[in-house]
């Protein structure tokens, strides 16, 4: 016993040698020494090296925001026009957890029309969410927790951060076929194969219209095929519409699919953003919304969904919610909407036209007719990576090495350039 001091002394003698040793470890390598840089986004690539390219007449066809002919940035006059109805109107407190009530229930009407039976019946959950990616956060998530063992399937190819998305939330990835490279258009039968062969009970990411990266979208009748296969395969639709109104410039025909998949009876997700169609990129605005299968199921869903958000973020932004609501809550605000909206949706669709006229006046022998044929913001040219590095380097226009054009980018005063240099790139 007598040395029992003398050796508890020397234990603590070495623990703190120990400790001293690590400490001093820590502080020469940093705390988070092993931490590798990450990949750079390719966009935001994209982007990076445009701005550092002084032609003065450089091309940007990676940014996925609306410019205008003169490739300015755009303030909706009906957003104007709510900044000033909702400015210093309200104190900035939070708003509750599932956000601004009012503005769900006019989201979920624009989505699902002011009739859909899904919202008479009081079945819909729906909460305020960080735009379309949140949505898609707060879904995948939810899916995690409460759909456990289902994977999720996703359009090859598809926005690339669906996959991030999913990844974060532990929710296993299967692909399905969608676009066919030889005809730059759909490939159903692929996409058909491969959802009657998936397993039942898992979900199917769709886009609802204006398909990124790939501009394709089903026609009305292939998405009817597609609702009675999912429905008789017990399949999941989670609808990602982040162009509502921006692809056609008619916001009923843009959420045509959603309304042939509810008239067939499923119960569904979506995912709605007000980035590109009210030009809201920076209020992170959008609404996640499940159609449930009586009230006391959306009660119960949108309850989690709202203990998911309040661990993530706590409380959805104010500012944009009332835009939005003023915006959808004023008839006359509302139809001056419908027209700007339709305004920009027929800008891309004239450069549509235009640069498919220059590409076949420039003596081009390839097939450019799904220029025209595929819809919304993005084009998928079907020109390979090393083309797309010839037009950086050769041409000084910019986008991301899988071909695909964001037509915002293109302009009156350039599309003639434009399709020049394709023409040189493909010849």
């Amino acid at each position: 016993m007598r040395h029992a001091a003398p050796a508890a002394r020397q234990l603590q003698h070495t623990c703190q040698q120990f400790r001293t040793i690590c400490s001093s470890s820590v502080s020469a390598s940093g705390w988070f020494g092993n931490v590798e840089q990450a990949p750079k986004d390719p966009i935001l690539g994209v982007t990076e090296a445009y701005l550092a390219d002084d032609n003065p007449e450089k091309i940007n066809l990676g940014v996925g925001a609306y410019r205008d002919d003169l490739s300015k940035p755009v303030v909706l006059n009906v957003v104007r026009a709510a900044e000033e109805k909702v400015m210093g109107k309200l104190f900035m407190e939070y708003l509750p957890i599932g956000g601004l009530k009012s503005f769900t229930e006019k989201s979920v009407k624009l989505a699902y029309g002011d009739s859909a039976q899904c919202i008479q019946d009081a079945r819909v959950a729906a909460v305020q969410s960080l735009s379309g990616t949140g949505s898609c956060r707060l879904f995948a998530e939810f899916m995690h927790r409460y759909m456990p063992g289902a994977a999720v399937y996703i359009p090859k190819p598809t926005w690339a951060n669906h996959h991030n998305i999913f990844r974060d939330a532990q929710v296993e990835q299967k692909g399905f076929r969608y676009y066919k490279p030889d005809t730059r258009g759909l490939d159903f039968e692929g996409l058909m194969d491969d959802l009657q062969a998936a397993d039942e009970g898992s979900v199917v990411l769709l886009h609802a219209c204006a398909h990124n990266p790939t501009g394709v979208d089903p026609t009305p009748e292939q998405w009817q095929q597609l609702s009675k296969l999912m429905l008789k395969k017990h399949l999941y639709p989670f609808f990602d519409m982040a162009y509502q109104g921006f692809a056609s410039g008619d916001c009923d025909r843009d959420g045509q699919a959603i309304r042939i998949f509810l008239d067939d009876g499923h119960n569904l997700g979506c995912s709605q953003s007000y980035a590109k169609n009210m030009g809201l990129y920076g209020q992170r605005i959008g609404c996640l919304s499940l159609v449930c299968a009586d009230k006391a199921e959306a009660s119960a869903v949108e309850s989690q969904i709202k203990a998911i958000a309040r661990a993530m973020y706590s409380n959805p932004p104010v500012h944009g919610a009332l835009l939005v609501d003023n915006i959808l809550g004023t008839p006359e605000i509302k139809q001056q909407w419908y027209d700007e909206v339709k305004g920009m949706a027929e800008r891309i669709i004239d450069m549509r036209t235009l640069l498919q006229q220059n590409l076949e006046k420039s003596g081009s022998s390839l097939p450019w007719k799904h220029v025209t044929e595929q819809i919304g913001m993005f084009c998928f040219s079907g020109i390979s990576p090393e083309q797309v590095d010839l037009l950086a380097k050769e041409h000084s226009i910019y986008m991301t090495r899988n071909g695909r054009i964001s037509m915002a980018g293109v302009t009156s005063r350039n599309v003639d350039r434009l399709a020049a240099a394709l023409h040189k790139v493909t010849s």
